[in-house]
C-alpha cells in the first residue's frame, strides 16, 4: 500500500490572503498552454501569431473557470448549491467539471473564430493539444485536495485518503493525470504535428479524452450525491463522455472524407 502524502491545500499565505495549490495548478495549466501555443505559433506555416495565442488563452481562462464551475453545479450537485448559493464561488475547494469547462472553451473558440474570421475547427485543432497539460495539473490539484479518490482496492497502489475512510483506494486522480494529461498530450502533440485534415485533431481529442475518462471511471468512486446512474456501473462522467466519443468519431471521419475529395 502506498502512503498518501498529506499536503496542506494552502500553498502559502500573504496576510489574510491564502493561495491554494488547486488554484496554482490551474495557473500552471494556463501557463503551459500559453507557452506551448506560442512555441507552435512560431513554426513556419502555422497560420498563427504569438499575439493570437495570447488572445486565445485570455479567452479560454474565463471559459474554463466559468464553464467548469457552472458545469459542476449543473451536472453534479445542483440541489446543494441552490441551498448554499454562496458556495458557488468557492472554487478553491474544488468542484470543477471538465465537461462544463469544455463547453466554456468551445464557446470561447467560437467567439475567437468570429473575431479572427477563422473556422472554429482551425481553433479547435490548434488548441486541442494545449488542453492536456491543464488536465494533468488539474488532476494533481484534485490529488492534493484529497478529493475524487478511487474505489476500494487491495492492490499495492492503494492509498488511504484523509476523507476517504479507513480502507485503501485507487489514486484515480493520478491515473487521470497520466492518461488524460501526459499520454493524451503526447499523442495529440505528435498527431497534430503531422498536419492532418481539418477537424481530425479536434475529433481525436474528443475520442481520447472520452476513452481515457471512461476507463478511469471504473476505478474512480462515483460522486456520493449521484452514485451510479444506471446498470450498477454507469457514472455521470461516463454518460457525459459518450456523446463526446461519438462526435469525435464523426469529426475524424468527416475530416478525412472532405480531405479525400480535394
Amino acid at each position: 500500500m502506498l502512503t498518501y502524502p498529506r499536503i496542506d491545500p494552502v500553498a502559502f499565505s500573504i496576510g489574510p490572503l491564502s493561495v491554494h495549490w488547486y488554484g496554482l495548478m490551474y495557473l500552471l495549466g494556463f501557463l503551459a498552454a500559453w507557452g506551448l501555443g506560442r512555441y507552435r505559433a512560431r513554426k513556419p506555416g502555422s497560420g498563427w501569431t504569438v499575439e493570437m495565442v495570447d488572445d486565445l488563452v485570455t479567452y479560454c481562462i474565463m471559459g474554463v473557470v466559468l464553464g467548469g464551475r457552472t458545469g459542476y453545479i449543473l451536472f453534479y450537485d445542483l440541489s446543494y448549491y441552490l441551498n448554499n448559493p454562496a458556495e458557488m464561488l468557492h472554487i478553491w475547494n474544488g468542484g470543477m467539471s471538465f465537461h462544463g469547462g469544455l463547453l466554456g472553451v468551445v464557446t470561447c473558440f467560437w467567439l475567437f473564430a468570429r473575431k479572427h474570421r477563422l473556422s472554429i475547427f482551425d481553433i479547435g485543432d490548434f488548441g486541442a493539444p494545449l488542453v492536456a497539460p491543464g488536465l494533468f495539473f488539474g488532476r494533481l490539484g484534485n490529488f492534493i485536495n484529497g478529493e475524487l479518490w478511487g474505489r476500494h482496492t487491495t492492490a499495492s497502489v492503494g492509498m488511504i485518503f484523509p476523507e476517504g475512510g479507513p480502507f485503501p483506494r485507487h489514486p484515480s486522480q493520478l491515473y487521470e493525470a497520466g492518461l488524460e494529461g501526459l499520454l493524451m498530450f503526447v499523442l495529440l502533440w505528435v498527431y497534430s504535428g503531422t498536419r492532418p485534415p481539418r477537424r481530425c485533431v479536434s475529433g481525436m481529442f474528443l475520442i481520447l479524452y472520452g476513452a481515457f475518462r471512461c476507463t478511469v471511471e471504473f476505478f474512480r468512486e462515483p460522486d456520493a450525491q449521484l452514485g451510479f446512474i444506471a446498470f450498477g456501473w454507469l457514472t455521470m462522467g461516463m454518460l457525459l463522455c459518450l456523446p463526446m466519443i461519438a462526435f469525435g468519431i464523426y469529426l475524424l471521419m468527416r475530416g478525412r472524407t472532405l480531405a479525400e475529395r480535394l
